[in-house]
């Protein structure tokens, strides 16, 4: 009972793509290492943002935020009654930005920027006889990424700047704590993500006559997750997660440039809370809410939004050993004011879908 119901509301908030502080796009869910038996599992999906502004409350940005895909697969094995391994495979982070140059003399009209990582985490998992168990791993992260700033009225090193980041490979590690009581549906699990360090090889261009070759550091930062069941009810179970996210160690500083073109004030913490209930053998449901507090401080012209709240709905149906999950979720992005020109983007909001295919065995 519990499985199906949290899974719906998984889909909710993973497979409709997550959208949280930072550039976050997976909330790194530990969930597949305690399904019963063998499993497996794939989701996809979709989510549109849309999220304008205004520079001295007469010039619009237009949408600078494009509509984006996310995938995972988790694979879990249960090697003996007290020892399970697991593979998970996300996208840690990402971004898309693109304000468009037809919304031009917008400051940052024709700007863009793109983020891209692909993370592959494998956990073990040993379970004591008190219903307490201990798991850890490593976690394997790729990314890349490109940036192209055109704000000439700003300065002069914007007429045409360019970052573009080469993929690099850097791995981090997990290590976390659970306690279950399986007689009515009851699990708690305290997850921590170390940082993970990239040492990417850059090209500036648009400073000089000719490209300028670099290194840059970035740090994608530590995280705990703090995830939550219970049953409550009869064929009904509450759940739900504590994300925080130290995202003022993220900082984009190019080597050349020497300023930061992306970095954070605050730290995030992210909130979901939801209720799943199973109506039949064959379908069950589950609405989850979302909040992020505003920090309230300005934020970057390529990230200009700040905090939000959610509500999601999502259906189970079971065939047998197979669940499909589908989900789909609003969001009320929180208006934010930018640094540097001081845009204001107010009243955005984004809708994101997705599916989830699981399979026991």
């Amino acid at each position: 009972m519990g499985r199906v119901m949290l899974t719906a509301g998984a889909v909710v908030v993973g497979a409709t793509g997550a959208f949280a502080g930072g550039i976050e796009r997976s909330s790194q869910s530990v969930a597949p290492l305690f399904e019963a038996g063998n499993y497996a599992e794939f989701s996809f999906g979709s989510f549109n943002p849309e999220v304008s502004g205004t520079f001295s409350g007469v010039l619009p940005s237009g949408d600078m935020a494009p509509t984006y895909g996310t995938f995972s697969f988790a694979y879990k094995r249960a090697l003996k009654d007290n020892l399970d391994i697991a593979l998970i495979v996300d996208q840690p982070v990402g971004a898309d930005v693109a304000y468009p140059a037809a919304n031009a003399p917008y400051p940052f009209a024709g700007s863009s920027a793109e983020v891209r990582s692909l993370g592959v985490t494998g956990l073990l998992r040993y379970k004591f006889p008190s219903n307490v168990s201990l798991y850890g791993g490593l976690r394997v992260m790729r990314t890349k990424g490109n940036v192209n700033i055109i704000a000439p009225a700003l300065t002069p090193a914007f007429t045409n700047y360019g970052l573009s980041a080469d993929p690099d490979t850097q791995v981090g590690y997990v290590v976390g704590v659970a306690w279950e009581k399986p007689e009515i549906a009851a699990r708690v699990a305290l997850t921590y993500n170390s940082k993970i360090t990239h040492s990417f090889d850059v090209v500036e261009t648009g400073l000089a006559a000719i490209p300028l070759p670099g290194t840059m550091d970035v740090e994608i930062p530590q995280s705990v997750n703090l995830e939550f069941q219970t049953g409550i009810a009869a064929n009904t179970l509450l759940f739900g997660s504590v994300r925080w996210v130290d995202w003022t160690k993220f900082d984009i500083t190019p080597p050349v440039l020497g300023t930061p073109i992306v970095s954070y004030t605050d730290d995030v913490v992210t909130y979901s809370l939801g209720v799943g209930r199973k109506f039949n053998e064959q379908w069950s449901g589950a609405v989850i809410l979302g909040y992020e507090k505003s920090g309230g401080t300005p934020v970057g012209n390529l990230g200009p939004t700040d905090g939000y709240k959610s509500i999601g709905l999502a259906a189970t149906y079971t065939m047998e050993s197979v669940k499909i999950t589908g989900g789909v979720r609003y969001v009320d992005i929180g208006d934010a004011t930018t640094s540097t020109i001081g845009s204001r983007f107010t009243d955005n909001s984004g809708l994101g879908v997705g599916v989830r295919v699981a399979y026991s065995f």
